[in-house]
Parts: structure tokens; C-alpha cells; sequence
């Protein structure tokens, strides 16, 4: 019996005591018991949080307008209508049009939210761990995988309705009119409602996109005990 104390006795004193031995092991267990269900409970609340956080802010006013993450401008081809009316005095009217750009994405991000909170929900056990050892946007990607084609067929009937409830599309007819008048352009008559869907879905994602990167590198943003054992796993994984 004497011939095993002693060593264990000297283990112990190498390890500045069997205390802090203790402590130490007692850390680990806590990883090993978090299991495939834990971590998928743990992205949803990280999900969750990105679309409580950051999504709703996008629905209210100014929320894409003044969001330079975010803003909605023109489609390349048509920066040269934008330049253009600003160059002969139109700027009120270019900000307008631009502003009834941005009213109306944050009018269809309003019918995200029952989407997203579906898809959450519906994290599998299996996707829950390849998310959580993946990159900065590994929830986020797997949202807009699940969503984005639903998301699309929500959001380009409220954009469309959206321009003609704020006069978007008056705005905009009065836009390319005066455009179409200044000599030698080239007459141009943009359907705007599919770009600006599309602009506001990569809005949504890229939002949801900066609270997940929040959550996997400042462990401040960890306002859980859940999320704070979940993703101790995605920092030591290397």
C-alpha cells in the first residue's frame, strides 16, 4: 500500500496538489456531457438571438436606410440614373427613390420572422454538431439554405405591394421620366422589385451573420449558461 501512496503522493505535488488536480479534472466532464441535443438546443438559442438582435432591427423604420451594412442602392446599371439626376440638380428626388428602396425591404422583413423560427426549430442533431465545428457563418449559411427560396416567395409580394403603398413606383416612374428626358441616354425602364427582394435577403443573412460571429469569438456575447458550454466546444476544437 506504502508503494503506491508515495508516487501518488508525488504526482499530486508535481500538479500543485491534488486540489487543482481536482478542479482541473472537474472542468472536463462538463464538455463530455453535452450531447448532440444540447448542441443543437445551443445553436438555436445563437440563432434566435441573431434574429431577435439583428433582424428586427431591420423592420423598423430607417433599419435598412440607415444601416450601411445593409443600405439598399441601385443596381450597377443603373448608378449612371442616380449620377445623372444628381448632376442636374434632382439629388431630393434620387434620395427618395432610394429611401422608397430601403422603406420597402423593411416592410418584407416583417414576414421573416414565423419563417425563420420554423427553421430553427427544425435543427438536426447531425447538423447541430457539423454547424457548430464550422466557420464564422456556419449557422447562418444553414439558415439561408433552409429558408431563402421561402423567404423569396414571402418577401417579393410584399416589395411589390410596398412600392405602390408608399408610392415607390410613382417615385420611381418619375425618376426614369425625367432620366429618359436628359439628351443622348439611353432609355432605360427597371423592374426594380426583384433586385431589391434579393438586396434584402442578403440584409437579413448578413445581420443574422454578424451576431453569430459576435457569439463565436466573444465569449461576452455568451449570455447563457447553454451558449456558453455549447460553444467552449467550437474553441477548443482545434
Amino acid at each position: 500500500m506504502k508503494k503506491l501512496i508515495i508516487p501518488i503522493f508525488a504526482l499530486c505535488l508535481t500538479l500543485s496538489g491534488c486540489a487543482e488536480l481536482q478542479q482541473a479534472a472537474s472542468q472536463f466532464p462538463q464538455l463530455g456531457a453535452l450531447n448532440n441535443a444540447d448542441i443543437a438546443m445551443g445553436l438555436r438559442e445563437a440563432l434566435d438571438k441573431g434574429i431577435d438582435t439583428q433582424v428586427s432591427k431591420l423592420t423598423q423604420t430607417d433599419g435598412f436606410y440607415k444601416n450601411q451594412l445593409v443600405k439598399i442602392l441601385l443596381p450597377q446599371e443603373l448608378q449612371k440614373v442616380d449620377k445623372t439626376l444628381r448632376d442636374i440638380g434632382l439629388s431630393s428626388l434620387a434620395d427618395e427613390g432610394l429611401k422608397m428602396m430601403n422603406r420597402a425591404a423593411e416592410d418584407a422583413v416583417k414576414e421573416a420572422t414565423p419563417i425563420f423560427v420554423s427553421a430553427v426549430k427544425n435543427i438536426t442533431f447531425t447538423d447541430a454538431k457539423n454547424i457548430l465545428l464550422g466557420n464564422d457563418e456556419a449557422a447562418t449559411s444553414y439558415l439561408k439554405g433552409q429558408t431563402n427560396s421561402q423567404l423569396y416567395s414571402k418577401f417579393n409580394p410584399v416589395i411589390k405591394s410596398s412600392f405602390s403603398k408608399v408610392g415607390a413606383d410613382k417615385v420611381w416612374s418619375n425618376i426614369i421620366t425625367q432620366y429618359n428626358k436628359v439628351p443622348l441616354v439611353t432609355k432605360v425602364n427597371p423592374d426594380l422589385t426583384d433586385y431589391v427582394t434579393n438586396k434584402a435577403l442578403e440584409g437579413v443573412f448578413k445581420m443574422i451573420a454578424v451576431e453569430e460571429k459576435e457569439i463565436r469569438n466573444n465569449v461576452n456575447a455568451r449570455t447563457s449558461d447553454l451558449l456558453r458550454r455549447v460553444f467552449a466546444q467550437q474553441d477548443n476544437k482545434g
